[in-house]
């Protein structure tokens, strides 16, 4: 399929409206976060803000429950689920059916963000995945599976999302990293065309490639201060988020990508370039929101 490469400014978001925002928690999506571990409990709390900062109604978290009570506290709007864990204070295997009992209930799932291990990560996706019906979204080591199993979000025809940076896009596709920097857009291409779902990666330019499109969406003039630890959950979270309100997948990540760095401007521009903290954009998200569906409105 010929494709074509075009910028992703906010004019374009208004080809995938944002959802009525009128309504209560329930019409504005429910959706569930599974990850962290003993030593990474900030990911998933994080990508959780992130989605209700998006305009999810209500969200939940999954995570080792030697920091369950922890992350209830720090994100006092969340549901917060203690699972197994192992010894190394990673989310078990055996968390499996638990998972699979919460994503039962909600609009759309994000596996992956603070995970540590490719291995236990792939051996909980496999469990989860193929089970799942709604919308997902696979970021980070979630990406193990990816990379064991490119047909395994097959089922979900087209409602799945991956979101790896490039590292994790160079591992999956078994290329030098190096080679996936300067050919980001075919990389990506491969990706989706070896999964069936949408691809979202990128640095200093942003690529949204679709299955089933002719269009590669480039968002450039990348945040310098976005390059610090904890900013992919935050952009994870987004679209998580927009997902359970109910964007398609391609639209959730056009707007995620959008989003995600307008607000990290914002902050850039009000503290400094550089050296301010992940969490801080999480109040910026929903300025921007308004401000650019303002400019998307008919």
């Amino acid at each position: 399929m010929s494709r074509d490469v075009r910028d992703l400014d906010e004019s374009v978001l208004a080809r995938w409206p944002l959802p009525d925002p009128s309504g209560g928690k329930e019409e504005r999506g429910r959706v569930l976060v599974v990850g962290g571990s003993r030593h990474t409990p900030g990911a998933v709390l994080l990508a959780a803000e992130a989605a209700v900062r998006a305009g999810a109604g209500k969200p939940q978290v999954a995570t080792v429950g030697s920091v369950a009570v922890a992350a209830s506290v720090a994100l006092p709007e969340a549901f917060v689920t203690a699972l197994p864990e192992t010894d190394e204070g990673e989310i078990a295997p055996s968390a499996a059916e638990h998972v699979l009992e919460l994503a039962t209930e909600v609009d759309a799932v994000l596996l992956g963000p603070g995970l540590l291990s490719p291995e236990r990560a792939c051996a909980l996706l496999e469990q989860v995945v193929p089970h799942l019906r709604c919308p997902v979204v696979v970021d980070a080591l979630g990406m193990a599976f990816v990379t064991e199993h490119p047909e395994g979000l097959a089922h979900l025809e087209g409602r799945a999302v991956l979101t790896p940076n490039e590292s994790e896009l160079a591992e999956t596709l078994g290329q030098d990293a190096s080679y996936v920097h300067t050919h980001l857009f075919e990389s990506c291409v491969e990706l989706v065309e070896r999964t069936g779902a949408t691809v979202v990666t990128g640095g200093e330019e942003t690529v949204v490639v679709a299955p089933g499109s002719e269009t590669l969406w480039s968002l450039e003039g990348g945040v310098p201060g976005l390059g610090v630890a904890g900013s992919g959950d935050v952009k994870a979270g987004v679209l998580l988020g927009l997902l359970g309100r109910g964007l398609p997948a391609v639209g959730a990540s056009a707007w995620a990508v959008v989003l995600h760095q307008a607000a990290g401007r914002a902050v850039s521009e009000t503290l400094a370039p550089v050296g301010f903290l992940a969490r801080e954009v999480l109040t910026s998200i929903p300025r921007e929101m308004a401000r650019v569906a303002r400019g998307t409105g008919p």
